[in-house]
């Protein structure tokens, strides 16, 4: 079938869409490591990176849809810049991705096919270690050894991604997001364990199929332990836990409360002076509704001052 009768039929019988692909773009992005990590000051890490993710969206037993799936091809480029607050560690970090989406699903008995391509939503986060972690620049960084670092931060989602407004399938969300979040990252010899908690509030969306769409907000927890080798590769586990979410269409709510789980790992390497290599794989550990994906994601890292 073509491309506008799949969409059509999913926004027919498919009413959270919405809220599970915003998990993909947003929630799935958010198994970050060394986040809070201690770093010298006015430094700048300019990445680029590549995402694959594939997976099935579960729905209700009583819809119509059988064998509905999503594959995505994402690149994302990303800068980092650290600098000092009243002596204090700071870094704002800003994120653009291009996705090429594909997805396919059998809707009373027909098989259809459809995809989406562009950006999404540009991500900011700006954070202050507020103990910890004091902003030092390289020749001080040398001697210092990490401890125990508190830190705070603000993630901000951005509705720069490409958005129909008669669609129920997009890559953008067409609304802003906001994150405020603490996190932990204690060092234990040469193992980081880290662990950041938040909450998603979320803006209107009024151009939704030509009504208005809420969120509710959401939490958002993540862990990670790293072991770092002698020549400044590491190795960790990641894991993260999202709940809520739940969408309301023109004051109408819908079954779309998401409670997810995910665990995975990353691996760095270095790969010449202010070069590395970051590799980590992720996937559904308990889905209760929405998509149940696993990913694998490349990047490459430059630092310098």
């Amino acid at each position: 079938m073509t491309e506008k009768i799949f969409y059509t039929l999913l926004e027919k019988h498919f009413s959270t869409l919405y809220s599970f692909l915003f998990v993909i773009f947003v929630h799935g992005q958010d198994l970050e490591p060394r986040v809070y990590a201690n770093v010298p000051k006015d430094l700048n890490v300019v990445g680029f990176g590549y995402a694959y993710l594939d997976g099935n969206v579960l729905t209700e037993p009583s819809l119509p849809i059988s064998d509905f799936k999503i594959q995505s091809h994402n690149l994302l480029a990303t800068y980092v810049r650290t600098f000092g607050i009243a002596n204090k560690l700071a870094r704002v970090q800003v994120a653009l991705p291009y996705s090429f989406m594909d997805g396919s699903a059998n809707v009373s008995g027909d098989f259809i096919t459809g995809s989406r391509t562009g950006f999404g939503d540009t991500k900011i986060r700006v954070g202050v270690n507020l103990l910890g972690s004091p902003a030092l620049d390289r020749s001080e960084f040398r001697n210092y050894e990490q401890k125990t670092i508190f830190g705070i931060s603000l993630v901000t989602s951005i509705p720069t991604g490409k958005y129909y407004g008669d669609k129920r399938v997009n890559i953008g969300t067409n609304r802003w997001a906001f994150k405020p979040e603490i996190g932990i990252s204690k060092r234990f010899s040469q193992v980081y364990a880290e662990l950041y908690g938040g909450m998603w509030f979320y803006t209107d969306n009024d151009d939704f199929l030509g009504k208005k769409l809420e969120q509710k907000h959401t939490y958002s927890l993540q862990g990670h332990a790293s072991y770092y080798f002698k020549n400044s590769m590491w190795l960790g586990f990641n894991t993260n836990w999202f709940f809520g979410g739940k969408t309301i269409t023109d004051g109408v709510s819908d079954d779309s409360e998401i409670d997810n789980w995910r665990i995975g790992g990353t691996f760095s390497t270095p790969i010449a002076k202010g070069q590395s290599l970051r590799f980590q794989y992720h996937i559904g550990a308990y889905t209760n509704n929405g998509l149940n994906y696993y990913a694998i994601t490349a990047a490459y890292q430059y630092s310098f001052f």
